[in-house]
């Protein structure tokens, strides 16, 4: 037996499996300005992901998908995770949560030329309702969409929600106030800007967070890395500077 051969080949093995230990696949979606496949380092918040274990030194590897398929690639632990998502008790059963890495507010949009008001969902009844698919507004929207009290109008993307309420095929349409602005600011012009507005009233305000599937053997650990690397990113100052961005992209 050729004893070299056999330790080349064993020290190759340890070598692969120990760059896999320290990497991880982690499915990723459109969400300018906070995070985009063509944003500056995919956007701020995936830079934040990415950093936070590259200090704890593992190598992160996105996967951009639409965001239903992003979660269920995840979910089944076809890649180790997906960033980033409200909680909700059918994820938290799914997937270990990290600390949470930023807030969002969610708001109703809605034409200048249609005036809105409301304060609970009942106020929502016989409004043509948009939505994004794969996204959760909250306890109270979700309930009331699932019991058929109101009725949410799923597509597949955000600019097309606010397209179709520009046509006047939507009467309101609920998004993040920040990832609104920057679409609108990028997407659509002055005239069009003008004409919409933001109701007040959050319809949720949510911690956001990485997710990492509990069907991968390690990930809870991984999540334990991931947390301390952004700590540590936070001690540091950077992750402040990464958050300014998220007004400038």
């Amino acid at each position: 037996m050729n004893y070299r051969y056999l330790l080349s080949g064993l020290l190759l093995s340890l070598l692969g499996s120990l760059c896999h230990a320290q990497s991880i696949c982690i499915t990723n979606g459109e969400w300018p300005p906070y995070m985009g496949k063509d944003l500056p380092d995919y956007g701020p918040v995936s830079a934040i992901i990415e950093q936070a274990f590259a200090l704890e030194g593992i190598e992160v590897h996105w996967q951009f998908y639409p965001w239903a398929r992003a979660m269920l690639v995840a979910e089944n632990g076809q890649c180790d995770g997906t960033a980033v998502w409200s909680s909700s008790k059918q994820r938290r059963a799914a997937f270990y949560f990290s600390q949470p890495i930023l807030n969002n507010q969610t708001h109703f949009l809605y034409r200048k030329s249609q005036p809105f008001d409301w304060k609970s969902i009942e106020d929502l009844h016989g409004l043509v309702i948009g939505g994004t698919i794969g996204y959760d507004y909250g306890i109270a929207m979700q309930t009331a969409e699932r019991n058929g009290q109101i009725t949410l109008t799923r597509l597949p993307s955000e600019k097309l929600g606010i397209r179709m309420l520009l046509a006047g095929r939507l009467d309101i349409f609920p998004i993040d106030k920040v990832a609104a602005q920057a679409m609108l600011r990028q997407d659509f012009n002055a005239e069009q800007r003008a004409s919409l507005a933001f109701h007040p009233l959050t319809i949720r305000t949510d911690p956001l967070y990485l997710l990492l599937s509990r069907k991968v053997p390690g990930n809870q650990k991984l999540l334990k890395r991931f947390n301390h690397g952004l700590q540590r990113l936070k001690d540091s100052g950077a992750y402040d500077s990464y958050m300014r961005r998220i007004d400038t992209e």
